[in-house]
């Protein structure tokens, strides 16, 4: 791995913590709307609000006591999942892709007994996952149904896309991969890959894993350059406009692809991580100062997005 100079990263326009803390999430996410992207409950609540499409939601489990009514809740889904209403980095959430007999199992074939079932919802509820430690309540939702169109691109997970929103301009974005390595989910840190994405075009760039290029999937040798993202002005169009759900001017979007209902919002974050930097081969500095330099005036979601797609697609300037 080569590392860099301080300067180099500068030159390249790369974001780095401490500038994306102070000059980015500190001056323009208002702490008091954190709730709407920290909670995810509360961010699916929002997101229907406004008519912006999310992951069916099967029930919520509050309390102790509460537990023993999920097998009810689960009776006829052939999957569900089942996640922290306040985790953050994909902690905490387990996904479960076949129902048979009352018997449980995970992507990769595992089984998941009742009781291990149990004590997670248990953990999630005493804040194992949680930011900051704190009592949690659990989510439980639809399965997404793997878009085709991804068939050998992600390894027994659903892909899905981070896109980058600073002040209701969609700004860079990212596709991500489940691998053997990340154990089906599709965080970078536990060995996913990131594919970054044109936002004028949603072709793929660049591949990384580990902050290391590749070219092919690890576990199913597919080329990632090959990839197209389809329904790319939807989910460029859902993205832009979590900005006014929310009133945050800097947010990380996570979206999916279901296979019958098109592309769902899965959650916000408000300090989403930098790796989209790598992935793209390309510093966010310039992007965000272009946005500021736009001035206060909020166009349209769609003239915002038309904007981002001229300007920071792969043929610009950033």
């Amino acid at each position: 791995m080569r590392f860099a100079w301080p300067w180099e990263l500068r030159r390249a326009g790369v974001l780095n913590m401490n500038k994306r803390n102070i000059d980015y999430i500190g001056r323009y996410n208002p702490r008091k709307y954190y709730k709407r992207v920290d909670d995810k409950l509360t961010t699916k609540q929002l997101a229907l609000a406004n008519d912006i499409a999310v992951p069916d939601l099967i029930g919520v489990v509050k309390e102790q006591h509460e537990i023993a009514d999920i097998p009810e809740m689960v009776l006829d889904r052939s999957g569900f999942v089942i996640k922290p209403a306040k985790g953050s980095g994909g902690k905490g959430i387990l996904v479960i892709t076949k129902v048979e007999n009352g018997r449980y199992y995970k992507p990769s074939g595992n089984e998941v007994t009742p009781s291990e079932i149990d004590r997670h919802v248990s953990n999630i509820l005493s804040g194992l996952f949680s930011l900051g430690g704190k009592p949690d309540v659990a989510i439980v939702e639809g399965l997404i149904q793997f878009a085709p169109v991804f068939d050998g691109f992600s390894y027994e997970g659903v892909p899905d896309i981070r896109l980058i929103v600073f002040k209701g301009y969609p700004v860079m974005g990212m596709l991500r991969l489940s691998t053997a390595a990340s154990d089906g989910k599709a965080n970078l840190h536990q060995g996913a890959v990131g594919v970054g994405i044109d936002i004028a075009t949603g072709k793929g760039l660049r591949a990384v894993q580990f902050n290391e290029p590749i070219e092919f999937h690890p576990d199913t040798g597919r080329r990632l350059m090959d990839i197209q993202v389809p329904d790319w002005d939807v989910l460029l169009e859902t993205a832009a406009s979590a900005y006014e759900m929310c009133e945050l001017g800097y947010l990380g979007t996570d979206m999916v692809l279901d296979s019958e209902k098109g592309p769902l919002l899965l959650e916000l974050n408000a300090r989403p991580g930098l790796a989209i930097q790598i992935a793209n081969g390309k510093g966010l500095l310039p992007r965000l100062k272009h946005v500021e330099s736009l001035g206060n005036h909020t166009p349209s979601v769609e003239d915002r997005v038309a904007y981002a797609k001229i300007h920071f697609g792969a043929g610009a300037d950033f």
